[in-house]
């Protein structure tokens, strides 16, 4: 199936993709040294959602790209949490490691007084 652009994002599709942004971006500066370089996404400006520019290692801006592509294809109105939905997008490796970067980047964030995180631990 041909991705197509989309005429314009919602404003909770745009919180979610900050937040996967953020996610994987927390995940790779803590666990990935080496040569990073400028995340960019084909589908739309990423500067639209968010201003600050997010530098990824190869294997987290491939995460990254897999992860917004699968938000954005969701067909589902309102979105359930991924790990609580039925139709389960996400598929091998990439499943396993999402679930990695979001336990690890929802405790660091926990860790350092972002008690919110807690809540939708909890949820």
């Amino acid at each position: 199936m041909a991705m197509v652009k989309k005429a314009g994002i919602s404003d909770k599709e745009k919180d979610d993709i900050r937040t996967v942004m953020k996610f994987v971006s927390i995940f790779c500066r803590e666990n990935h040294e080496g040569v990073k370089t400028p995340f960019s996404f084909k589908l739309f400006d990423i500067k639209e959602i968010d201003e600050k520019e997010v530098s990824l290692c190869p294997e987290c801006s491939r995460l990254l790209t897999y992860g917004l592509t699968m938000r954005v294809k969701c067909p589902h109105d309102p979105k359930p949490m991924c790990k609580k939905c039925d139709t389960q997008c996400y598929r091998g490796d990439y499943k396993d490691k999402i679930r990695e970067v979001m336990k690890f980047s929802g405790m660091y964030l926990v860790k350092r007084g972002r008690l919110d995180m807690l809540c939708h631990y909890l949820r």
